[in-house]
């Protein structure tokens, strides 16, 4: 039998303290309204690498998020001027914040109005939705989708929702904010196409290309909660990662603490109102064989709080389809082969959900 001091700390067992965390059904939001004042070890995250971008030493503009306009499209010059911003940002920064994009203002607060009144109901009704399986439910609540797989916990819960091809049965949504969800996705999915018919002309593609092999056929849209944290030095609210979808679309509130990496620097995204956030996903990077860059990002966690964002995702995740997806033809030649497999959106997301948010790109797994 091995002695053991008498101030020898137990032996940290992080499965367990997994599920334990889990079992509750109540997520990150559930330990803050119980009062805790310390964030449990599960959440600690390592310091980071990169230095966070100081916004005194901006000098140039190329050094802020492109803030795109999107009205006068109709105006054939000024239509150039927009798609030739949107094919830079692509290429440099990987987001941009649009404008004038048509969505009424009360429908984008009524979105995050929604999510903010789904995470506050009564936790008996929430946890009716919580579930991890992608595959069995197309409405499902949770807090992190890769809890058992990532090396550190992050400090949010999320609601998700498959909109698009199959729509769900709008009985099946939250009753707390089902119409607006149902109309709202119904506006994103209008700007999505929109912003693909762009894409694909920055690219130099006729105007449906990227439409046409469907890339906006699918849309999941995701309502993050990111409660109050009493120790944000120690945790995130979202690990460095990128997108594994085509396109996503971000509503953020005004709490801010979205980040995204830039010449090894993290540049913050800051709230414009009634801008949409932008980003290129790593399927688009794999289509457009790296010309439009999936850049990594990530959520810092704040006393402030709570913090609401709805992120729509342009991609048709796990479902069944056999499509498969590889560098454009048209953007290949001598000087620039193909540096990526085929695969199907399905095989991607898998393979992006079994890695989990570990700080690492997938495209390198799917490198020729």
């Amino acid at each position: 039998m091995v002695a053991t001091s008498r101030n020898e700390v137990p032996a940290y067992d992080r499965e367990s303290e997994l599920k334990a965390f889990d079992d509750t059904k109540e997520g990150v939001k559930g330990l803050v309204d119980a009062g805790v004042i310390e964030v449990p070890r599960i959440f600690h995250h390592p310091p980071d690498e990169y230095s966070i971008h100081d916004s005194s030493d901006d000098w140039e503009s190329q050094y802020s998020i492109p803030v795109i306009d999107l009205e006068g499209l109709s105006d054939s010059t000024k239509r150039k001027e927009i798609v030739a911003k949107v094919g830079e940002a692509s290429e440099t920064w990987g987001f941009f914040q649009i404008v004038n994009h048509g969505i009424p203002v009360d429908v984008l607060e009524g979105i995050k109005d929604g999510v903010r009144r789904f995470y506050e109901q009564d936790t008996e009704v929430k946890k009716q939705l919580y579930s991890r399986d992608h595959f069995k439910n197309s409405v499902l609540y949770h807090s992190n989708f890769d809890l058992y797989s990532a090396p550190a916990t992050n400090w949010r819960d999320t609601f998700m929702c498959y909109m698009a091809p199959t729509p769900t049965k709008p009985e099946a949504f939250p009753e707390v904010f089902r119409d607006i969800l149902v109309e709202y996705s119904d506006q994103v999915m209008k700007v999505g196409t929109l912003l693909f018919v762009l894409l694909s002309e920055a690219l130099g593609l006729k105007s449906s290309h990227l439409n046409d092999i469907d890339c906006s056929e699918g849309l999941l849209v995701a309502g993050h909660y990111y409660p109050p944290c009493p120790q944000p030095e120690l945790t995130l609210g979202a690990t460095k990662h990128a997108d594994s979808a085509f396109l996503t679309v971000l509503l953020q509130d005004h709490i801010g603490g979205l980040q995204v990496l830039h010449q090894k620097k993290w540049f913050n995204v800051p709230y414009v109102p009634g801008a949409l956030v932008v980003n290129i996903g790593d399927l688009l990077q794999l289509i457009s064989n790296d010309r439009f860059k999936s850049v990594e990002h990530r959520v810092l966690a704040n006393r402030r709080g709570p913090r609401v964002s709805v992120a729509c995702f342009f991609c048709t995740g796990l479902l069944p389809l056999t499509k498969l997806y590889g560098p454009i033809k048209e953007l290949l030649s001598e000087e620039n082969p193909p540096k990526y497999k085929e695969t199907t959106v399905r095989d991607y997301f898998a393979y992006f959900n079994q890695k989990g948010l570990d700080g690492t790109s997938a495209l390198p797994h799917f490198e020729l």
